[in-house]
């Protein structure tokens, strides 16, 4: 069937874009290429997208109301799967307009798309940073979630209630998922991962916040993108058991579902440090700082209720994963 997904130069993006088509799929793919990172990077990841002949790409901004309705009207994908945004917890702190213009405006449109062309089932991604200033580990899907530290979080918990809204006006069916510190090949140049790989090749310091005390529920990206799949194939629906008097954030009346996409399986940020010194051959000199403003010191992903709904189950861990990523950059960087 034809899938639309949108994001689909970026890290996840590609990713599941290629799982799609290896089942067979035809995928539209959008993305703005905006300059947030590296834009050769992003085309590189589009550039390997176009093997398949299934893949077609147009640069589109999301927020820009009157392309999204045409190529909703144009393209009649069955479903679709919303990745694009502004990500960046700490960026969100120097431009907040930008996360209001892609998070909000954008999903809007995404919404509105999926509304007016009989779209199947919108799965869109969430993130763990809803959880905010929540202390109690695992999260679970289950938890108040209405206390966001930054305002990429905020824009996250945003497009949950805005989903749930065209999930009961409209009968849309959505799935929000949970997004746990994705990494791995072909990964975001902002993220951990890749500053400190690149980093300890060049001889430079790295900088481990919180004085290193942190805690990552860090899920490859091959689960992820297994996982995203998975759920595209079990559009959202109405809950028999949910109770509007003890209402539970994770289902409702409506054909409306979240869920917790990580590892379960937290490391300390140090452990991952040795990971990756572990696969460069390097130790790494570390400058050691406080926790950053909207970040928080430790995550952990309940994904009970992943695992019922579509039997997802991490398969890789941190040591086969930072191995997997450190061989592409070198392959793709160094070579």
């Amino acid at each position: 069937m034809r899938y639309l997904v949108t994001g689909a130069a970026g890290f996840i993006g590609m990713h599941v874009s290629e799982r799609l088509l290896g089942a067979g799929h035809e995928v539209v793919g959008i993305d703005n290429l905006n300059d947030y990172y590296d834009v050769r990077l992003k085309e590189a990841r589009l550039e390997h997208l176009r093997r398949n002949a299934d893949f077609r790409f147009e640069r589109l901004d999301i927020a820009d109301e009157e392309d999204m309705r045409a190529l909703f009207s144009r393209e009649r994908a069955v479903r679709v799967i919303h990745l694009a945004a502004q990500a960046g917890v700490r960026y969100s702190l120097q431009n907040p307009q930008a996360y209001v213009r892609s998070n909000l405006a954008g999903f809007l449109n995404i919404l509105e798309g999926c509304r007016h062309n009989d779209v199947e089932h919108l799965v869109y991604a969430s993130s763990s940073s809803v959880y905010g200033g929540n202390t109690r580990l695992p999260f679970a899907e289950h938890d108040n979630v209405d206390h966001p530290v930054s305002l990429y979080a905020a824009t996250k918990k945003s497009n949950e209630l805005m989903a749930h809204t065209y999930s009961h006006l409209f009968g849309l069916a959505t799935t929000g998922l949970r997004f746990f510190t994705v990494y791995g090949p072909w990964g975001r140049p902002d993220m951990a991962l890749f500053l400190f790989t690149k980093a300890i090749l060049e001889g430079e310091p790295i900088k481990v916040f919180n004085h290193g005390n942190m805690l990552r529920d860090f899920t490859y990206i091959d689960d992820i993108a297994e996982g995203v799949v998975r759920v595209a194939d079990k559009p959202a629906r109405p809950s028999r058991a949910f109770d509007a008097a003890k209402p539970d954030p994770a289902t409702s009346w409506a054909p409306y579902r979240i869920y917790n996409i990580g590892n379960h399986r937290p490391v300390s940020l140090m452990d991952y440090i040795e990971a990756i010194e572990t696969c460069l051959g390097r130790k790494a000199e570390k400058i050691l700082l406080p926790l950053q403003a909207g970040d928080v010191p430790a995550t952990n992903a309940d994904v009970g209720e992943l695992r019922n709904a579509v039997g997802f189950a991490p398969r890789t861990s941190v040591e086969e994963g930072v191995r997997r990523f450190v061989a592409w950059y070198r392959g793709y960087y160094c070579v």
